[in-house]
């Protein structure tokens, strides 16, 4: 009888994800020096919802050097291109998902190079590319009076989206991190909101600006969202719950992107 001993355990597969749609760019506008609008269109818009706010779509890029759209395979755990190399995909909340005009919008910060961010600046009408989900969202209890909402640029997408849901009675503290005074942006009106915007001071990590004006927070919210840089959005973590006592059900922080690796 053949032994086992020594046999590798299969590979755990994850369930396929949605498919992607084909997408063009319709338009490209500026928002900031740092944050660059995207809007999309296309028919295979048609039946894609989002119905949850701070929720996130992957993006297929074309291959680095190529501005052809090669679609890829799921393989159970990841996507791969025809040649075995992981598909170049990253991970958007969009900004807006407009069904009378079969558009969808997402917002991109530009902060170095990398994947999405040399897309995106070089990016005209015309462009392809594909996106699949959405993954789940982070909704609001609409009983929830007091919320905390923190990020840094790449956050500001989903901060925008979680405003425009929020509960006109809650009180609303909204801390930002931003490269520079020029990277402010408009944010959606609601009648609670207080905004700080936080400039990261030079020679400062990532994230630290943000993750400083949460930490001095004398009271903290019934509802805490967090977004951002990994290394900061972690130092919150420990923050909230080792040093405030918080709980994960009052709690949402969500690390967007790494320092020191491709950003976008």
């Amino acid at each position: 009888m053949p032994s086992d001993a020594g046999a590798h355990p299969p590979l755990r597969t994850r369930r396929a994800p949605p498919p992607f749609r084909r997408l063009t760019v319709r338009a490209v506008t500026d928002l900031s020096p740092r944050l660059r609008r995207v809007v999309l269109g296309g028919p295979e818009l048609e039946g894609l919802r989002i119905d949850e706010p701070a929720a996130s779509v992957r993006v297929l890029f074309p291959p680095p050097g190529s501005d052809e759209l090669v679609m890829p395979t799921w393989t159970g755990n990841q996507f791969e291109l025809p040649d075995g190399s992981r598909a170049p995909i990253r991970t958007f909340t969009p900004r807006l998902l407009d069904h009378d005009r079969g558009e969808l919008t997402i917002d991109l910060v530009l902060h170095g190079h990398g994947l999405a961010a040399d897309w995106a600046t070089a990016a005209t009408p015309g462009a392809q590319v594909a996106i699949s989900g959405p993954a789940r969202g982070d909704p609001i209890d609409p009983a929830t009076r007091t919320i905390l909402l923190a990020g840094d640029e790449t956050a500001i997408p989903a901060i925008s989206q979680l405003l425009e849901t929020a509960p006109a009675g809650a009180a609303v503290r909204v801390h930002i991190e931003v490269a520079g005074d020029d990277a402010r942006v408009a944010l959606p009106d609601h009648p609670g909101a207080d905004v700080t915007w936080h400039v990261l001071p030079p020679g400062r990590p990532p994230g630290d600006a943000v993750a400083t004006a949460v930490e001095d927070e004398p009271e903290l919210a019934a509802h805490i969202w967090i977004a951002g840089e990994a290394a900061a959005v972690q130092r919150l973590r420990r923050h909230l719950f080792e040093h405030r006592g918080l709980t994960r059900d009052t709690v949402t922080a969500r690390g967007y992107w790494k320092h020191g690796r491709s950003a976008t």
